[in-house]
């Protein structure tokens, strides 16, 4: 006799189109309801994960700011030693470093260099809104001319009022200094009555001072740090120009940048696992059973004879 091989619905289960029968030992799973973001947030086990994920985020955001308040310390202690370097070190001839009309590299920032000319005290301007010790004030602007023509733009020091500038010391002076490169045009230069404090700019920018001082003309300008001639003791001597971005410590800017990104990723892991929850998709456990992913196949009965 032969024994029908059709398959056989349990009894008991619900009709899912997938069937069982005795002796095997597979899990026939539903697919999980799809919801919405909101009510898969507020369950208890996304829950708690948020609160795991967003105390690993704040310890990461606090050692985080750890690295950047140690990039502080260490750059400004890199920087104090750089800056009194400079002021230690030997100036060097301008021609040495710098020509009119020439491009003025990176490097050349904060070269201590020495030159020679006489200022044209009818060209000095005052450019405003520049911080000097917690004050805002003025930058005293003058042209340098050089024997050979070339102008070079000379800060000669620092003002907190119009009425404290002064004229710069006549005939030929020798000045030793700091390089800087220059800025971005403002809204131009205005000589005024040709008096010490008459001239406004917004910017030491050699592009607009070149409008009104003529060239050939430098692309950076001079800080000065001494004069021979001495200047008026109104003026306020500045300190060496920085780069941008002096005062960091670059590894530990990093660091922070990468505790950071951590606290990030652990926010957007959870936002991830709301999705998966809300899309009814849940990572399988160890050691679970098989999911079916289809009516087995039944087993056959041995022929009788």
């Amino acid at each position: 006799m032969q024994v029908s091989d059709r398959s056989h619905t349990v009894p008991g289960s619900r009709a899912t189109g997938a069937h069982r029968l005795p002796g095997y030992r597979g899990r026939v799973t539903e697919p999980r309801p799809q919801t919405t973001l909101l009510r898969a947030a507020v369950r208890p086990r996304m829950i708690v994960l948020l609160v795991l994920f967003l105390a690993a985020a704040a310890v990461c955001a606090r050692l985080g700011a750890w690295q950047l308040d140690r990039a502080q310390v260490r750059g400004a202690k890199a920087e104090d030693r750089h800056v009194a370097e400079l002021v230690a070190a030997p100036p060097v001839p301008l021609a040495d470093v710098l020509t009119p009309q020439t491009s003025f590299r990176g490097d050349m920032v904060s070269r201590k260099v020495s030159v020679t000319g006489t200022y044209d005290a009818a060209g000095q301007v005052l450019v405003g809104d520049r911080a000097h010790d917690g004050v805002t004030g003025y930058l005293v602007v003058t042209p340098l001319r050089e024997s050979g023509g070339a102008v070079l733009p000379v800060v000669r020091g620092w003002v907190a009022t119009p009425s404290d500038a002064d004229v710069p010391p006549a005939g030929e002076v020798a000045l030793v200094g700091y390089l800087q490169a220059s800025e971005q045009a403002g809204d131009g230069v205005h000589l005024g009555d040709g008096s010490a404090s008459g001239g406004r700019a917004d910017a030491v920018s050699s592009a607009e001072l070149l409008n009104v001082w003529g060239g050939p003309i430098y692309t950076g300008y001079l800080v000065v740090a001494s004069s021979d001639p001495t200047q008026s003791g109104a003026l306020a001597v500045l300190d060496p120009p920085r780069k941008p971005g002096a005062g960091l410590n670059l590894q530990n800017l990093a660091y922070a940048a990468q505790w950071w990104l951590f606290g990030g990723f652990a926010v957007l892991l959870w936002l991830r696992l709301v999705r998966d929850e809300a899309a009814g998709v849940r990572p399988e456990r160890p050691g679970a059973a098989p999911t079916a992913a289809g009516p087995p196949t039944p087993p056959q009965a041995p022929a009788s004879a």
